[in-house]
C-alpha cells in the first residue's frame, strides 16, 4: 500500500476504534461515526462486507429485477453497491437508494449523479415508502446497523409489488439451537462477534435471519464465513438470502 492509503486506512481504524458514540439521535451517532471515514469507507470496507455482489447476481438470476423494473436500496450508504448491476442498472425504469446518514448521502450523490434512472433520499429506512410498490428491495450490511430493524423488514416487504422480491446480506450469529438444517456457529463465535461488532453500532444476532425466514417463508439462504481485514485467522458468520412475497 502506498503512504496515502495506508493513512486513509488509519483513519478508518481510528474511527472504529473510537465506535459510535452513545448520545444523539441515530441519525446523529450514524453522522458522528462515518463522517470522518466517508472518503475511505468504500475501500476499507470491499474486504470486509463479502457477499454483496453475488447477493445482486442472485437477485438477476432470480428475475427478480425486470427491464423497466423499480428497485429500491434501503441503507444505500454510498451507492457504491449499485455498481454491481452494471449495466443492468440501465435498463430499469427507477432505482431509489436511501440512507440516512448525510456524510454517506454526498458520496452516494456524486457517484450517481450521471445514472439517470438513480434517485438518492436522505430519508429513514424504517418509514420511507415509494409513490407506487416496486419490484425489488434490498438491504446489504444495513439489518444490523438498524435499531429497530423489526420495522425496517416490516416496512421493505409493505414496499414490494405481490411476488415481488427482498433482498438482505449481513453478518449475524447463530441461535445457540438453531432451526433444523442451519448452521450452529461455536460458543465463542457468539460472544466474540457480537461484542467485537457492537462496539461501531452493527449488533449481530440471531433474530434479524429468524424473522426474516418467518415473515417471508418463499426464500433461498446461503450462510458463509468472511475473512476480516486486520484479523488474520478470523472469520465472520455472513448470510445471504433472497425472498418472494407471496401474491
Amino acid at each position: 500500500m502506498s503512504v496515502a492509503t495506508l493513512t486513509a486506512e488509519f483513519k478508518v481504524l481510528l474511527a472504529m476504534l473510537r465506535g459510535q458514540p452513545n448520545a444523539g439521535s441515530h441519525a446523529e451517532r450514524l453522522e458522528a461515526f462515518y463522517a470522518p471515514q466517508a472518503g475511505r469507507y468504500d475501500a476499507f470496507r470491499e474486504r470486509l462486507l463479502h457477499g454483496r455482489g453475488e447477493l445482486i447476481a442472485d437477485l438477476i438470476a432470480a428475475q427478480a429485477i425486470p427491464p423497466g423494473g423499480h428497485l429500491v436500496e434501503l441503507g444505500a450508504g454510498t451507492g457504491r453497491n449499485l455498481l454491481f448491476f452494471g449495466d443492468r442498472l440501465a435498463t430499469l425504469a427507477r432505482v431509489d437508494a436511501v440512507d440516512l446518514c448525510p456524510a454517506l448521502i454526498s458520496e452516494a450523490r456524486r457517484r450517481t449523479e450521471t445514472m439517470a434512472p438513480v434517485r438518492v433520499h436522505e430519508a429513514d429506512a424504517c418509514r420511507w415508502q415509494p409513490e407506487a410498490p416496486v419490484d425489488t428491495v434490498y438491504l446489504a450490511y444495513a439489518l444490523t446497523m438498524i435499531p429497530d430493524w423489526e420495522a425496517a423488514i416490516d416496512n421493505a416487504i409493505a414496499m414490494l409489488k405481490p411476488g415481488g422480491h427482498l433482498g438482505v446480506v449481513d453478518f449475524y450469529v447463530s441461535a445457540p439451537e438453531p432451526a433444523p438444517g442451519l448452521v450452529r456457529h461455536s460458543a465463542l463465535a457468539r460472544t466474540f462477534w457480537p461484542r467485537w461488532f457492537r462496539h461501531d453500532g452493527v449488533h449481530l444476532d440471531a433474530r434479524r435471519l429468524a424473522y426474516l425466514r418467518h415473515a417471508l417463508p418463499d426464500h433461498r439462504l446461503v450462510e458463509a464465513m468472511a475473512p476480516v481485514p486486520y484479523l488474520p485467522g478470523l472469520r465472520v458468520p455472513y448470510y445471504r438470502l433472497i425472498a418472494r412475497k407471496g401474491s
